[in-house]
């Protein structure tokens, strides 16, 4: 399934086409196709090249490690997201390795590092659900995530599925129209809020 965004102005395909579905096809994605994601979050820009984002990943495959990353989500996400044929763990390390001084701008880079994995994996063919209902403390009790680093958010990976065999909660979630706020609400000139 594919949900074309309305544009304002003309965009790139794979821009328009990316979504975040809740139904995952029962479709295993490729070890190649899951290398060349993390290849394009390994190429994002960061600030002094920093790079402070890391991933932790599970495949439905791998059973009793993707039941661990699983139970790092909230209960609302693990419901759907058990589907998805891939599950992740977006990671921040807060401080700079180079003066262990506080990074201000680390979500960002993450967000950026992720945001390239989400482009390649439209271009792909594969559908990325981002999440912040995750339990932080849990994930790093589990995967021994250091002090100073955190678990930010959850990624589930797979190929979007047919909305017609899932529930009727998740097939009214995938079928609705995508929306944004238009530019003029968020793209400014030369006072906050005079649109651009």
């Amino acid at each position: 399934m594919i949900k074309h965004a309305k544009t304002e102005h003309p965009t790139q395909d794979f821009i328009a086409r990316r979504w975040s579905p809740y139904g995952f096809a029962d479709r295993e994605v490729s070890k190649a196709d899951l290398h060349s994601l993390f290849e394009a979050a390994r190429w994002a820009a960061s600030s002094f090249n920093e790079q402070p984002w890391s991933y932790i990943v599970a495949t439905r495959a791998q059973g009793e490690a993707f039941a661990h990353l699983l139970s790092c989500l909230v209960e609302a996400n693990q419901r759907w997201a058990k589907a998805a044929p891939v599950l992740a763990l977006g990671v921040v390390t807060l401080t700079f390795k180079r003066n262990n001084k506080p990074n201000r701008v680390a979500l960002h880079d993450l967000g950026l590092a992720t945001g390239n994995l989400v482009a390649e994996a439209t271009a792909r063919g594969l559908a990325v659900h981002q999440m912040g209902g995750i339990h932080p403390d849990r994930a790093r009790e589990i995967y021994a995530i250091p002090e100073g680093s955190e678990a930010v958010t959850g990624i589930a990976i797979g190929y979007a599925g047919d909305p017609e065999a899932f529930s009727e909660e998740i097939r009214e979630r995938d079928l609705a129209p995508r929306e944004r706020k238009p530019q003029r609400d968020f793209v400014f000139g030369d006072t906050w809020g005079n649109p651009f």
